[in-house]
């Protein structure tokens, strides 16, 4: 599997510079708003988004401070969405350790993912970056709507594939696209790169979520990845959709009543998961993320040659290669 150290190594100076640049950006005079604060930032992620912005960055032109506020933009954003979204799921856990609603409590996370959405809006302003927050806006609206449609969906358990692509695409990729759109936007105000960069993300985006979606199914403790999550949460993802696209209208109805009962016991789950092996669910899975990898790697061989092309295209790979 790529190593994400190698694929920072053209932009290692810039993440390294970004990690300050962002820290500078998370304080507060509130004792304890600054608590949680200094919380989740000694609790970063892989930050694979910022690299993604610096990363399309390079490979259009030249890093500046606008490309900071870029990454910046973004990090906040997803934070925010992560902080949120252990609200709504009512998760006591993130990457290993206590959610902040598991901390505090679920207004106060709330009010913390509301702080950091707010000072994504004053830095764009400060910088003279509406364009770039213009990009990020439409990511936060589409990620809304993929909820919303998703939630719709489940309840009635009638999600087709063209309907889960649609919810991963505003979901996952929006977000993706909005990294690769904005590290293009902050070297170049060409639309057409722009949005050549946009297609890419989207791209790696669809790819990177299908392959979560396999990992739910093949999973194990070892991976970080528990098997089944998706199933006692009702969503139906793209290896199960396909399976059930290839039984008699019975067995299908048998397999979305396990999934669509609130109580579901061990062997219910391991049921839905060997449906889906038996009738080929993940291999259909792991050919439509190939077609989305295959289209990002079709936009980098547009570009000449270099370093940061080349990380670019490991960065493409580690979205359908990981294990967690």
């Amino acid at each position: 599997m790529p190593d994400l150290g190698n694929i920072r190594k053209p932009v290692k100076d810039e993440m390294s510079r970004f990690e300050a640049y962002f820290g500078n950006c998370m304080q507060s005079r509130i004792p304890l708003l600054k608590i949680i604060l200094n919380y989740i930032l000694r609790r970063k992620g892989k930050q694979m988004r910022p690299l993604l912005v610096f990363l399309t960055a390079k490979l259009n032109g030249e890093i500046s401070e606008p490309t900071y506020v870029a990454a910046t933009l973004i990090e906040l954003l997803h934070t925010a969405s992560l902080v949120h979204d252990d609200v709504v799921d009512d998760a006591n856990e993130r990457r290993g350790a206590l959610s902040i609603n598991a901390l505090w409590n679920s207004k106060i996370a709330v009010l913390v993912g509301d702080f950091m959405l707010s000072k994504g809006l004053l830095i764009s302003i400060e910088k003279n970056s509406t364009d770039m927050l213009e990009i990020v806006s439409e990511a936060v609206k589409a990620m809304s709507e993929g909820e919303l449609l998703q939630l719709q969906k489940a309840r009635k358990l009638n999600i087709r594939e063209d309907d889960y692509i649609r919810i991963i695409t505003c979901k996952t990729a929006a977000l993706i696209s909005a990294c690769t759109a904005c590290g293009a936007r902050s070297v170049t105000a060409n639309p057409d790169t722009i949005q050549v960069m946009k297609d890419f993300g989207e791209a790696i985006g669809i790819a990177f979520q299908i392959r979560d979606d396999i990992l739910d199914y093949n999973g194990n403790g070892l991976t970080g990845k528990i098997s089944g999550n998706d199933i006692k949460e009702k969503k139906i993802t793209l290896p199960l959709i396909h399976s059930l696209e290839k039984v008699s209208l019975t067995r299908k109805r048998h397999i979305l009543g396990i999934v669509g009962s609130r109580k579901k016991s061990k062997s219910d789950i391991a049921e839905v998961i060997r449906f889906v092996t038996e009738n080929g669910g993940l291999e259909y899975a792991s050919m439509r993320m190939n077609q989305y990898l295959d289209k990002a790697l079709a936009i980098l061989d547009t570009y000449a040659d270099s370093d940061v092309k080349n990380s670019l295209k490991e960065f493409a790979y580690y979205t359908v290669s990981r294990d967690k």
